[in-house]
């Protein structure tokens, strides 16, 4: 295996999970429909960055802790449980908070850091995105390519393919919620309804993933 035909085989593998409904699609479509397309691309950013790191640490053999060690990967897992499921609900307290959500009349005004980090931490918090990495990126790498040089341009190239993704994402949903306003939906209740629906898809992968042994 030559290195283009490495790199050009995994990017059928990773674009194909990409395109995959999940978490990190969940995320990004409900800061474009709740806070616009600068928060949408933060957190999309913040996830790239986050799989980035994970690819950076299985490229260095350090995600083979994941995989060898149960008690390491457990507490990760716990705790990127935790986190989701916080996060969840946190949406769904939001939608009873009517005087909270009445002040907030401008999404804009909140910090493109926050919508990073929010991205970054929920990627850096499921070890199964290490686990991913580590079974996957020693069958793309050739042998006699540099195993930490080869394992960093492949992370790079399934984080590029996600970027652009998410833009498509963002830019799609930027489009349906003009159609939405045409029917009289103002921004809050598509808000309303991304927290909603987000709340539980986060609930519902923070228990799965709490109730996963791999």
């Amino acid at each position: 295996m030559t290195i283009p035909s490495a790199i050009a085989s995994f990017a059928v593998v990773a674009g194909l999970l990409t395109i995959i409904p999940g978490l990190d699609t969940a995320l990004v479509l409900r800061s474009a429909a709740s806070r616009g397309r600068r928060h949408a691309f933060a957190t999309a950013l913040g996830i790239s960055t986050g799989a980035l790191a994970w690819g950076a640490a299985a490229a260095g053999g350090a995600t083979a802790l994941l995989t060898v060690s149960h008690g390491a990967y457990t507490v990760l897992r716990i705790a990127g449980a935790v986190y989701l499921v916080w996060m969840g609900v946190g949406m769904l307290r939001s939608l009873r908070r009517e005087q909270v959500l009445a002040v907030r009349q401008d999404p804009q005004s909140a910090r493109l850091s926050g919508s990073y980090l929010r991205g970054l931490t929920t990627n850096l918090l499921n070890p199964k995105i290490g686990v991913f990495y580590t079974a996957m990126l020693p069958q793309f790498i050739p042998p006699d390519a540099s195993h930490l040089a080869m394992g960093l341009l492949l992370a790079l190239v399934h984080d590029i393919e996600g970027l652009v993704w998410f833009a498509l994402l963002i830019l799609g949903a930027q489009q349906i919620g003009a159609l939405l306003r045409r029917f009289k939906l103002s921004r809050r209740a598509v808000r309303r309804s991304m927290d909603g629906v987000t709340g539980t898809v986060l609930i519902g992968f923070g228990l799965e993933l709490a109730l996963s042994d791999h």
